[in-house]
């Protein structure tokens, strides 16, 4: 999932003025599919996230962003914005 979430994202890099509107689109259906994904009770199969997630929840949002964007290949902004939705 977070790999089609990445390769939508590249898509639209290179089409400047759509990126930020693009990328604030991106982010509110990332957040509405954790949404759905915890009401039904999934998890994401990577140990990378929930250890991003322990990571941000401890304060420690600079390595949170780290393993967050090797987990999923998110660029520095987009990673930021998922860990500051996670501590929120």
């Amino acid at each position: 999932m977070a790999l089609v979430v990445t390769v939508l994202v590249v898509q639209f890099a290179g089409s400047g003025v759509y990126f930020s509107r693009a990328d604030r689109r991106l982010a509110r259906i990332e957040h509405e599919l954790d949404l759905i994904m915890a009401h039904l009770g999934l998890e994401d199969d990577d140990p990378r996230l929930q250890q991003a997630h322990e990571l941000a929840r401890a304060g420690r949002q600079i390595e949170a962003i780290k393993v967050y964007r090797e987990a999923t290949g998110a660029g520095l902004k987009e990673a930021k914005d998922a860990v500051d939705r996670m501590v929120a």
